[in-house]
């Protein structure tokens, strides 16, 4: 899986988890499976409604318009997932971590033209492995990208960071904390990192700061790594 870091207007550092080309495949698979069962559904019950009294222009809309719309109206309204996005637990959001908007949505759609259905998905394939950050033309041109938001169990899920033994540590008032605070800062810290809540990191370091009584000069996610790692440093983990 490729990741990609974004440099925040707050100076935070935010490292997002592009969802890989397999798993957006197997999403559109999905998605597509849905459309044709709703559509052979669909089909049968309004052969049945429409037989004998002229009403195809209502047939075709029943048929057409959702599937048309299909991606657009999941997307924008179920926060950047279809279904099939949703058991693939990748997300549409924008190339900051933050929510799309209605036309950053519009934008990607309109493209899946080009992207999808006129190239087959090759364009959108080709585009995604070589840009780097999981766009295809669609999400270039609306400012996204899809994430992956799958867990990941490491180190980061227990008390432990890793410590060079020439490391120094900066702020000893770390030893006011216990091994629940430390736990709690830890799990808050990587939860925002991993969804991109810039706003929670910056939130986080000021409390950090507070309950030690001292001032940072680094930025916010260097400040908390820090911290954690001269917790660890003092209590010998």
């Amino acid at each position: 899986m490729d990741n990609f870091q974004v440099e925040t207007a707050q100076n935070i550092s935010i490292q997002h988890n592009v969802a890989g080309v397999g798993e957006r495949m197997l999403a559109f698979l999905i998605d597509l499976a849905i459309i044709v069962v709703y559509m052979i559904f669909a089909g049968i019950v309004m052969a049945g409604i429409t037989a004998g009294n002229g009403s195809g222009m209502m047939y075709y809309l029943v048929l057409g318009l959702p599937a048309f719309l299909y991606y657009l109206l999941w997307e924008s309204l179920w926060n950047g997932q279809t279904p099939g996005k949703a058991i693939m637990n990748i997300r549409v959001v924008k190339i900051d971590g933050t929510r799309p908007g209605l036309s950053n949505y519009l934008v990607r759609w309109l493209l899946r033209i080009i992207d999808i259905s006129l190239s087959s998905g090759g364009v959108a394939v080709v585009t995604i492995l070589f840009n780097g950050k999981g766009q295809r033309l669609g999400d270039i041109a609306a400012g996204t990208t899809v994430i992956s938001e799958k867990k990941k169990y490491s180190i980061d899920s227990t008390l432990s960071m890793e410590v060079a033994p020439d490391y120094r540590p900066k702020y000893s008032q770390v030893t006011v904390l216990n091994d629940k605070d430390i736990q709690e800062i830890k799990n808050l810290y990587f939860k925002a990192k991993q969804e991109g809540h810039h706003h929670l990191i910056l939130s986080l370091s000021e409390k950090v700061s507070s309950l030690l009584d001292v001032k940072f000069e680094e930025r916010p996610m260097v400040f908390i790594e820090r911290v954690l790692k001269d917790y660890n440093y003092y209590t010998g983990r």
